[in-house]
Order: structure tokens, then C-alpha cells, then sequence
């Protein structure tokens, strides 16, 4: 029997690339941390993902489930540190260094995926792992690295979406994922 509802993978994706790319143009250095940011990590970056989240429950894919909720209440758990907490720079550094752990294993996981989505959980592990250096030794010249690196997960975020979408749109491979 075929599964007839859809793939919210490409929702989930969307909001942690989108949100990742934002967030990180914010720490490569280029725009200061606004409501901009603070607001696509709310709705896009945190509800949508565990929107997609459950949708992946009922989908029956548990790495799907674990990983959108997972990010999504990563998203609204940074936001609250941001706007309410007054973070220790060390303690956020282990909040991020835990993290990448997650993301580590996670990646793990992945190599039974396809290439693109290994690309996303690698470069966000390195992500999170070169925060958690940034701020265990209030180094900004790390986190404008990071950053960068940033940047470049998200967009792999971005164009996995874009794949999933345009590949099931067009039922043949348009943007390959490996």
C-alpha cells in the first residue's frame, strides 16, 4: 500500500536552513542579531520544524522525527537563552558542545541517507563544535568562522529542500541528492 500523505521533509528543512543561513550572516559578522533572526527562530527555525516533526512521526520515520523536533526546540531554546537568559559564555559553549554531539550521531545516521543530507549533519556538526570553541574561549574570530560555515550548512539545508520539492514535482531527478 502506498503512503499517499506528504514528505514534510522539505518544510523541516526549509525552516532550519533559512533560519541557519540568517542566524549565521549574524555571526559571520555581516548584520547585527535583530527581531529578524529572533523571529524566523521562533516560527520558521523552531514551530515549523516540529511541525514536521510529528508529521514524520505519523510517516513513521523516526530519524525524521528526532531530528526536526530535535532542532526545532533547539531554535526555540536559543531564542529564549537569547531574549531572556543571561547565558554564561562558557555554559553556552557546553549547551552548543552538547549540541554537536547530538548532531554527531545524528550524522552518523545519516550514512544510510543520501550524500546531501550527510553534507547537512556534517557541516552542522562542525558548526555547532566551532561555537562551542568560540565561546569557551570568547574567541569572535572562531564564531565569524563558524559563521561562514554556517552559511554553507544552511544552504545545503536549502538546496535538499529544493530537491525533495522539485524532484517528487517533476518525478525525476532535477537537483540529485546522491
Amino acid at each position: 500500500m502506498n503512503d499517499l500523505r506528504a514528505n514534510p521533509a522539505p518544510l523541516g528543512l526549509m525552516g532550519f536552513g533559512m533560519t541557519t543561513v540568517l542566524l549565521n550572516i549574524h555571526n559571520a559578522g555581516f548584520f547585527p542579531l535583530d527581531d529578524t533572526i529572533l523571529a524566523m527562530g521562533i516560527f520558521y527555525g523552531g514551530l515549523a520544524q516540529v511541525i514536521a516533526g510529528i508529521m514524520e512521526f505519523r510517516k513513521n520515520n523516526t530519524f525524521g522525527l528526532t531530528a526536526f523536533t530535535s532542532y526545532g526546540m533547539f531554535w526555540l531554546t536559543l531564542v529564549w537563552i537569547i531574549l531572556y537568559g543571561e547565558a554564561d559564555p562558557v555554559f553556552l559553549g557546553w549547551y552548543l558542545f552538547f549540541w554537536g554531539l547530538f548532531t554527531a550521531y545524528m550524522f552518523v545516521a545519516t550514512l544510510k541517507k543520501n550524500r546531501a543530507l550527510q553534507v547537512v549533519f556534517l557541516t552542522l556538526t562542525i558548526l555547532f563544535w566551532l561555537l562551542a570553541v568560540g565561546h569557551w574561549f570568547d574567541n569572535s574570530t572562531i564564531i565569524t568562522i563558524a559563521g561562514y560555515e554556517g552559511i554553507f550548512c544552511g544552504l545545503s539545508a536549502f538546496y535538499l529542500a529544493a530537491a525533495e520539492v522539485m524532484n517528487e514535482t517533476y518525478e525525476k531527478v532535477v537537483l540529485p541528492v546522491g
